[in-house]
């Protein structure tokens, strides 16, 4: 009996080390196997965000196409590119910033109102300056203002900082518009704000959502 046992235990350790074996291939094939399934997931979730940026930046150059004038279409492309990264940064929906420069601009290139304010998101010299040199863009004078990217990365700045100032969408687009010290004055006087620029942002916001959909 006593031989018996001892064989048994005998026995018993090359079964045992074939079991760890196959669980330790069992366990490193779930291993991999999970691994497997959550980079594809992964490829997959990357490969659908990609997509939707691809189909942000489409609607953006056919809204840009459609209404832009004197611009070449690389430049077209340059203005998808700016006004999408910008948009990211401060968290604006890129339709928005396409009314705002509708509004102030008509998307026309080189555009200069009656006050000095220059480019598509009409900014004044002085603002630029100042902006430029907080911010690192690159900044040659009053005529850096007519550079796309340099004018819409400016404005859109610019305008972050105002909403930043008053906690108000609406506020922050007069104080753009008009001016951050004329906007307080009037609210220190109790005066009634001006509404004919903010109508016309919300419009032209409200088209470009229903005819590009994003």
């Amino acid at each position: 009996m006593i031989q018996m046992d001892k064989l048994g235990i005998f026995l018993s350790k090359p079964i045992a080390v074939v079991l760890v074996f196959i669980y330790l291939i069992q366990s490193g094939l779930l291993v991999y196997l999970i691994k497997d399934k959550f980079d594809l997931e992964k490829q997959i979730s990357f490969q659908q965000k990609r997509i939707g940026e691809l189909e942000e930046k489409l609607q953006i150059f056919k809204a840009i196409d459609d209404f832009q004038i004197g611009f070449e279409e690389d430049e077209v492309q340059q203005l998808t590119d700016v006004i999408y990264s910008e948009s990211k940064r401060y968290h604006y929906d890129p339709m928005f910033v396409l009314a705002v420069i509708l509004t102030e601009s008509s998307f026309k290139r080189g555009q200069v109102s009656n006050k000095g304010a220059r480019g598509l998101m009409q900014v004044v010299p002085f603002v630029g300056q100042d902006v430029a040199n907080r911010t690192g863009v690159g900044w040659d004078g009053s005529q850096s203002l007519f550079e796309p990217e340099t004018n819409i990365k400016l404005g859109t700045f610019h305008l972050f900082e105002q909403i930043l100032k008053f906690g108000d969408i609406k506020k922050a687009l007069l104080a753009y518009n008009m001016g951050e010290a004329r906007l307080r004055g009037m609210i220190r006087e109790n005066r009634p704000l001006p509404k004919a620029y903010l109508n016309r942002v919300l419009e032209n916001y409200k088209m470009l959502k229903e005819t590009y959909q994003i």
